[in-house]
């Protein structure tokens, strides 16, 4: 068959979009995972070759032809029942709604048999008839990307139900209107998946933050226990500063210098205790605009509120600064201390039953980068677990979570554009954070 060059033009047009869908939906599906990009994507290959086959302009049989629209099918149905949002049976609790339902779904097969006869496409009016239902079954939820979809085909097949334009188009002798069901499919889908793909990212970036201040009141009984080992020292001091006080006083043997001295003990103790305070509320307060901070700050604040557990394991902490102590990195000061105080805890469980345990943690920088190194000797980490541990909700403790090391990950990589690895060391494991300057 002999084809002139407007025939031509058009199928090409056609094969083009039908193709950029499939890649725009494959490289979609690479990123997040989600089946209805790849159900939709099978589903446009398919339809290619089907459309391929359906012109006539390649050696393809009729065979391969039905192979490919019975393919095409089955992944829009797939595509359909992933993307489907909200109920596929709706409630029903009085004969109004019955009635209401029921004229609905007659509505929406009377609208996909239309679109069936219209474009003679059974896979994209199978994407239509469920997408349809997924709206009229769930008007109260004002689900948007299926509305765009659903919408804009019912619109679209209204407009040439009422002029007919099936009949016209024929009499006419156009090309077959099933190119223009292709070229249509592919637009709207994209409108409607980019509104999807922007939902799935807030969702998506409220489900961390949520999971960022859950992880943050998970460990509030556990730093309360730490600030209450930290409190006791400093106010047993206290106690006995006042006691001498008392006594010299009694005895009529309190000098000025003799007070003086133990005003600035008080003083001291009282810095302590207020220092505590502070890095506890900074660590608890909700993250804030990014600013320039120093690193140093950041970490002595999670060292602070983890010392007294060091201390109750016979911990060596080891904090060696091998820059300019006022570097600086861009970010949410709170969240890398939310950063280095998760490593350091996690270091602080691993050394319980180890004899001689060490924390050492480096700090470094290079022209480029900043780079924090935690080591410890707690027998590091087993080789099947590496690639694992900064998987959500894996875990090798009886009582974790699993969105500790996450959170960590999550947080630099997002939060602060850095990097985190690990390695198994000789003694341990070792977590190397890198930021940019």
């Amino acid at each position: 068959m002999i084809y002139d060059l407007n025939t031509i033009l058009i199928y090409g047009i056609s094969f083009g979009i039908v193709a950029m869908t499939i890649v725009y939906t494959f490289i979609r599906y690479i990123y997040s995972k989600e089946i209805f990009y790849i159900s939709y994507c099978l589903m446009q290959m398919f339809s290619l070759v089907f459309i391929a086959a359906y012109s006539d302009m390649f050696d393809i049989s009729f065979f391969i032809q039905e192979v490919a629209l019975v393919g095409a099918s089955l992944s829009a149905l797939v595509f359909a029942v992933n993307f489907y949002e909200g109920k596929f049976i709706p409630k029903i609790s009085n004969y109004k709604e019955l009635i209401v339902n029921t004229l609905l779904l007659n509505v929406v097969i009377l609208t996909a048999f239309y679109h069936y006869m219209l474009f003679e496409y059974l896979p994209y009016t199978i994407i239509y008839a469920i997408l349809f239902i997924s709206i009229v079954f769930n008007l109260k939820q004002g689900f948007k990307p299926t509305i765009i979809y659903v919408l804009g085909w019912s619109v679209f097949c209204f407009t040439l139900f009422v002029f007919d334009f099936k009949q016209y188009y024929i009499q006419k002798g156009y090309m077959d209107i099933v190119l223009s069901a292709f070229a249509i499919e592919a637009i709207l889908f994209t409108l409607s998946v980019a509104y999807r793909y922007n939902s799935l990212q807030v969702e998506k970036n409220s489900y961390e933050n949520m999971l960022l201040h859950q992880s943050r009141l998970a460990k509030s009984g556990e730093m309360i226990a730490n600030i209450t080992h930290q409190f006791r020292q400093p106010l047993n001091n206290l106690a006995y500063i006042l006691i001498n006080l008392r006594k010299r006083y009694q005895n009529d043997k309190l000098d000025e210098v003799y007070f003086e001295k133990k005003v600035n003990q008080a003083n001291e103790q009282l810095e302590f205790l207020s220092k505590t305070i502070d890095d506890f509320k900074d660590f608890y307060t909700p993250s804030k605009s990014k600013e320039s901070f120093l690193i140093k700050e950041s970490i002595d604040s999670s060292i602070t509120i983890l010392s007294a557990d060091f201390k109750k394991n016979n911990i060596d902490l080891q904090f060696n600064f091998n820059t300019n102590e006022d570097i600086k990195i861009y970010g949410i000061k709170n969240e890398l201390s939310q950063v280095i105080l998760a490593l350091l805890s996690n270091a602080n469980d691993a050394l319980k039953n180890i004899h001689e345990p060490f924390i050492k943690v480096d700090v470094s920088s290079s022209d480029a980068e900043v780079i924090i190194k935690i080591e410890d000797n707690g027998g590091g980490i087993k080789k099947k677990n590496l690639e694992k541990i900064f998987e959500p909700y894996f875990t090798t403790k009886d009582e974790g979570t699993g969105i500790g090391l996450y959170l960590v990950k999550l947080i630099v990589e997002k939060s602060f554009e850095g990097k985190i690895e690990v390695v198994n060391t000789k003694l341990g494991s070792c977590f190397i954070l890198h930021f940019e300057k």
